[in-house]
């Protein structure tokens, strides 16, 4: 590639950050005037009441209750799909998918068991920021930027930590009955599991339909440049709520 070619990447790539950073801040003038619960990723009312005043050994209902929260946990969904966006084998995404569910099942059932108690909005703003360190991660601005890359499997863990942690929290808030509560919070977790392979494979069928285009590396760096911008908005939200609540 030629000086002045390679100039032009520059240019442009700096165009669509600045761009990127023009929506951020579009998107984040917009949280004054929407509540920020509209958006807060958690458990819905309904379920939360449910939650809130059973007690005894409930395994289906937990078991569903944990698929749901995985099928509609957007911030989940964005994450994982940003770390099986460059993997092509079916063994590499089990790999990344388990250490993120290993990392989640330790800080959910340790977070309940032991009520460890965090700020729901700092630790959404941590997951907000994971979806924005996968995107860079995939863009390899570590590479330019530091020269060094991180260890993907061990962000994936840690984060994946973070994510089960969030969980926890909400679910204390909702002082769930300590009658059968082991058993239910890991009724809870296979359905976190079957819902995440549920959701992964839907994932994998459009990527990899995606993959077979022509443009998919064209297109790459814009895609994950657009998750970005939602990880931003998604921290957006959190930090606000935090500073308002």
């Amino acid at each position: 590639m030629s000086e002045y070619q390679s100039q032009g990447v520059v240019r442009a790539i700096r165009a669509l950050q600045t761009n990127i950073l023009l929506s951020v801040a579009a998107f984040f003038g917009l949280l004054v005037a929407f509540p920020v619960n509209a958006f807060a990723h958690g458990v819905t009312d309904g379920d939360k009441g449910y939650i809130s005043e059973i007690s005894g050994v409930h395994i289906i209902p937990f078991v569903y209750l944990g698929a749901k929260h995985m099928m509609t946990g957007y911030d989940h969904l964005l994450f994982l799909f940003g770390v099986i966006f460059f993997l092509y084998r079916l063994k590499d995404v089990g790999i990344y998918v388990t250490l993120f569910a290993a990392g989640h099942i330790v800080t959910l059932l340790a977070g309940v068991l032991l009520h460890i108690s965090v700020s729901a909005y700092l630790i959404d703003a941590i997951i907000g920021f994971s979806v924005v360190y996968k995107a860079l991660d995939n863009m390899g601005a570590f590479q330019r930027w530091f020269g060094f890359q991180p260890n993907t499997k061990a962000a994936t863990f840690i984060f994946g930590l973070f994510h089960g942690l969030g969980l926890a929290t909400k679910i204390l808030d909702y002082q769930v009955s300590s009658d059968g509560l082991l058993i239910n919070l890991i009724s809870f977790n296979v359905g976190v599991e079957i819902g995440q392979i549920l959701a992964l494979v839907v994932i994998l069928i459009g990527i990899n339909y995606w993959r077979k285009s022509a443009g998919f590396m064209q297109h790459a760096y814009s895609a994950n440049a657009v998750m970005m911008m939602l990880g931003f908005l998604l921290m957006g939200y959190q930090v606000t709520g935090y500073i308002v609540s």
